[in-house]
């Protein structure tokens, strides 16, 4: 079950999302995982104190020479941050043939609330990488709301939402339901054919930094290993929700996920 899977996503100094949480997702899932960095963060539990941006060049020789040597079953996209590295990549992957399965997370605003994608960058992302390029959208509500340009209250506006997106170019939508309130969250997976629901408790917890970095990359591990999209989404979602229940508790504000609560199981 190994699959190797690249992320492309920014790298997080607190280890708890971007790049690290996806190198340590896939790694506990028994992928390989290899990285292209798109931009360096100064944060921690309490925020991003700083961003240092990755020249787009050299973000796509990363990419291109990881692909030439390893080869890679599966990509993850995460924090792209402005235009023109999402042109850049666009450029590239548009020349590449036989693509994998590409998992693009549109991470917009951190947990504690600062901008991770300039302003320009929404349009170069729908129209370079969604509209030609994704196999599964994994928007949560804030980012499906900017994505759509409308409110999303209910199941119904997900349902709506989701519609519209898969409009917009991509072959699945995972429109994630963990900003809503209530006791369950559901979390509703689209494709032209058909829709799932998948419902599970609200944790009430603090350590949930870094989420959104977490499924995406599980779902692409699983892709990359060969399972179906609804199974990687499956296994991802409950990866999720135990590594939220065993978070180590570990800073002063959205503390960090246990990746490796599964440590063992793949021996």
């Amino acid at each position: 079950m190994l699959g190797r899977v690249l992320t492309i996503a920014g790298s997080d100094s607190g280890g708890g999302a971007g790049i690290q949480a996806d190198l340590k997702t896939i790694t506990a899932l028994g992928g390989f995982g290899a990285s292209a960095l798109t931009a360096l963060t100064a944060q921690n539990t309490k925020g991003v104190f700083a961003i240092e941006p990755i020249p787009a060049k050299f973000v796509v020789e990363q990419i291109r020479v990881v692909f030439d040597d390893i080869g890679f079953d599966a990509i993850k996209m995460g924090m792209l941050h402005r235009a023109e590295v999402i042109h850049a990549i666009g450029d590239y992957l548009d020349s590449v043939r036989d693509l994998p399965p590409i998992v693009l997370d549109p991470v917009m605003i951190a947990k504690g609330g600062a901008a991770l994608l300039a302003n320009d960058a929404q349009e170069a992302i729908i129209s370079r990488l969604v509209s030609k390029h994704t196999t599964l959208l994994t928007p949560n509500i804030p980012e499906a709301e900017s994505l759509v340009g409308h409110a999303i209250k209910d199941l119904d506006d997900m349902r709506a939402a989701a519609d519209k997106m898969l409009s917009m170019g991509p072959s699945a939508i995972l429109l994630k339901g963990g900003h809503r309130e209530g006791p369950v969250i559901t979390d509703l997976l689209v494709t032209p054919e058909q829709s799932y629901e998948f419902s599970h408790p609200m944790i009430k917890s603090r350590h949930t930094h870094g989420t959104g970095c977490t499924l995406s990359s599980a779902i692409a591990t699983g892709l990359a290993q060969g399972l179906s999209l609804h199974d990687s989404v499956d296994r991802g979602l409950r990866y999720v929700e135990i590594a939220i229940q065993k978070a180590p508790g570990l800073g002063e504000g959205h503390g960090p996920l246990l990746h490796g609560h599964t440590i063992g199981a793949f021996r």
